[in-house]
């Protein structure tokens, strides 16, 4: 009884029960009995490990830099990584016989670096230190391909880069260019912004200046339209004045012409009237004119009758001894000339 002993697994240890060199039971998480003179034992673990990591490596530019992440695996084929590595546990069930299972987590390490450093000769120093995630994923696509890896039944669950830093000297100088660079983006922004402004302003001075010289064309159009409104009007009015010129000219022709006539015909009175006169003329030459002045009195009013014959006694004053006038008479015709 005192060689019969009891081993419990956890459900993320995966053993392996050989009895007189032969496998008897095998699986993860077993419970049994077994007989220690004639068995041994072997203990995989299955869970996953995760092992940090941190080395110094150079980039392409020669330029050291320390990259720093984490590794998470597990052994995911327990049959190979036992044919590997020496699992078998001590006659307690506890322990281990040899130190080969602590050997997994370098050998991963190593297998991390080697692939790590062939990456970082192939990139400088400026692109590694912003490559985390992109060195993270290659580095995972290399390690899961890995024979080494896949040889001792090892998967890779993650690799992830936490950061790769260049040493004290050359991060100072890389701050110091990146400060540069930062200053020179942020004058060429001040001055993208000021160049921006300037050109703002020259487009708004164009704007205003383009509706000034649209304002002062509508102007001219407008004055132009005025003007030909004008230049209208005014050959309205020529127009109107040329007609009544015309007007004019054609009633001074009419004028002219009712002149004529009337001065024709004024001609043709006075012809006729001429031509009475003479016939009367020629009959009255033919007649006494002492008939003809007493024909002539006939009509007269008694004034013209008394200068006619007063005239008659001036004729004949050689004649007359004396003539006695009455005063009334005078007087009355002197009443009458001044009336009249």
């Amino acid at each position: 009884m005192l060689y019969i002993n009891f081993i419990k697994a956890q459900p993320t240890t995966y053993v392996m029960h050989y009895s007189n060199g032969r496998l008897k039971r095998e699986g993860a998480g077993l419970s049994f009995y077994y007989f220690s003179p004639t068995s041994s034992l072997v203990s995989v673990p299955l869970a996953s490990a995760d092992m940090p990591f941190m080395f110094a490596e150079v980039t392409s530019d020669f330029q050291e830099v320390t990259v720093q992440g984490q590794v998470t695996y597990r052994v995911a084929d327990p049959k190979r990584m036992a044919g590997m590595l020496n699992f078998t546990l001590a006659a307690d069930g506890r322990s281990y016989v040899s130190d080969d299972p602590g050997k997994i987590s370098p050998r991963v390490i190593n297998q991390v670096q080697v692939l790590t450093r062939a990456e970082l000769k192939t990139l400088p120093l400026e692109e590694a230190v912003k490559a985390s995630d992109e060195l993270a994923g290659r580095l995972r696509a290399r390690l899961a391909a890995s024979e080494f890896l896949n040889s001792m039944g090892i998967e890779i669950l993650d690799l992830s880069i936490l950061a790769i830093k260049p040493n004290p000297e050359t991060a100072r100088a890389l701050e110091a260019d990146m400060r540069e660079h930062l200053l020179r983006e942020a004058d060429e922004a001040i001055y993208s912004r000021r160049n921006s402004a300037v050109e703002q302003e020259r487009a708004i001075r164009e704007n205003e200046l383009n509706t000034e010289i649209a304002v002062e064309n509508k102007k001219r159009q407008i004055r132009e339209t005025q003007m030909d409104a004008e230049r209208a009007v005014q050959e309205k009015a020529r127009m109107l004045q040329e007609d009544k010129m015309e007007a004019k000219i054609s009633l001074e022709h009419k004028n002219k012409e009712l002149v004529g006539l009337a001065a024709q015909n004024a001609q043709k009175e006075a012809d006729a009237r001429a031509y009475a006169i003479k016939a009367v003329l020629k009959a009255f030459s033919a007649t006494d004119p002492q008939a003809l002045q007493y024909l002539a009195g006939a009509g007269m009013n008694p004034e013209q009758l008394i200068a006619f014959s007063f005239t008659e006694i001036a004729k004949n004053a050689q004649k007359i001894g004396e003539l006695n006038l009455s005063p009334d008479l005078l007087r009355e015709l002197m009443k009458k000339g001044k009336n009249g």
